[in-house]
């Protein structure tokens, strides 16, 4: 069965002509003197070519919702970024992966968490929303229901990367758990929950949940966010990027929102329902309140990461409180940006 990924457009709807996508690949220690000129090369193309395939769905009329499946699909299925083909390593050397989506016109969302052999977990994500009446599916429950509608499953050797599972390996030696997102390790000491961390500036480092925002012609909303989560995880730990309102949301009536980081902080402050709220609420504009929840609210608790959103009226927001992040959005006005570092 094929998800009819289009159905919620309404072809009677007065289209605009403003229109618009923006996509991330992860924010954390990002520096240039890491960076060889061929590898941020091919950072580059592929978010380019991330954001041509979501741009194009919305040129042609597509809705925001099948524009950011696109855009994350393709992310998803490069070794470049810790989501899909280029997930992280668990403890026990598995790759767990997590996707969510939401519809701004709806309000209807959909997420998976710890799948394993869903080729690319926000179909399913996509799958869990339109055809069941639930929102959140995990493990291998999440996938029989993958299974069921079709989607593309794959033997877990499709996610095998030698090199990432060095650095597992080498980490699992220091027992330390790395979040791929920020370059830090962190660690809980004996006798004590907190948490220490470290920098690594390995750089060899992979960082990158990803996800990405729309606005469509018919003036609809919609985010999707996909991770492979932390190297050396452990106990089925879950991020925020399946978390709806916390790693992604959707309102027609503000905007719509993706976020990379140390996703507990970003679960315990809700942070993409977040930047929705204090727009509503507050009254900010959308670069105010992203701007407010990453650098202030964020930074104050020592919560590293940051986010993509864009409005409804296409005005768009790329905050982070790291080194980089992988980011670039195109408008239907011509206006077209992709970045890494923090310039």
């Amino acid at each position: 069965m094929t998800l009819n990924i289009c159905a919620q457009q309404n072809n009677t709807t007065p289209r605009m002509e403003n229109f618009a996508i923006v996509i991330h690949g992860g924010a954390g220690t990002i520096l240039k003197e890491n960076m060889t000129p061929e590898k941020e090369k091919a950072y580059r193309d592929k978010l380019n070519e991330a954001l041509e395939a979501g741009y194009k769905i919305l040129e042609a009329g597509g809705s925001a919702l099948q524009a950011v499946i696109e855009a994350v699909k393709v992310m998803e299925d490069s070794p470049l970024f810790n989501a899909g083909k280029g997930s992280v390593y668990t403890h026990e050397e598995t790759i767990e992966m997590d996707a969510s989506i939401m519809d701004g016109k709806t309000g209807k969302a959909g997420a998976v968490a710890g799948v394993k052999t869903i080729k690319n977990p926000v179909t399913a994500a996509f799958a869990v929303m339109e055809k069941s009446e639930h929102v959140m599916m995990i493990g291998t429950g999440a996938e029989k229901f993958a299974e069921k509608y079709k989607l593309e499953i794959v033997d877990t050797s499709y996610f095998f990367d030698q090199n990432r599972l060095n650095q597992l390996r080498q980490l699992k030696e220091k027992e330390k758990a790395v979040l791929d997102h920020d370059g830090a390790s962190g660690y809980a000491k004996p006798d004590s929950s907190e948490i220490e961390f470290n920098i690594d500036l390995n750089p060899d480092k992979k960082f990158g949940t990803v996800g990405a925002v729309a606005l469509d012609k018919q003036g609809n909303l919609a985010a999707a966010t996909s991770t492979g989560g932390m190297t050396n995880k452990k106990f089925g730990r879950v991020g925020d990027a399946p978390i709806i309102g916390a790693g992604t949301y959707a309102n027609n009536n503000t905007c719509a929102v993706s976020c990379t980081g140390h996703g507990e902080y970003f679960i315990r402050n809700v942070v993409a329902y977040d930047v929705a709220a204090i727009m509503e609420y507050k009254k900010f504009t959308l670069q105010k309140a992203a701007e407010y929840v990453i650098n202030h609210k964020l930074e104050k608790q020592n919560g590293k990461g940051g986010l993509i959103a864009i409005d409804k009226k296409g005005n768009i927001a790329m905050p982070f409180n790291t080194t980089g992040m992988y980011r670039a959005y195109k408008k239907s006005n011509g206006q077209q940006e992709i970045k890494i570092y923090k310039d």
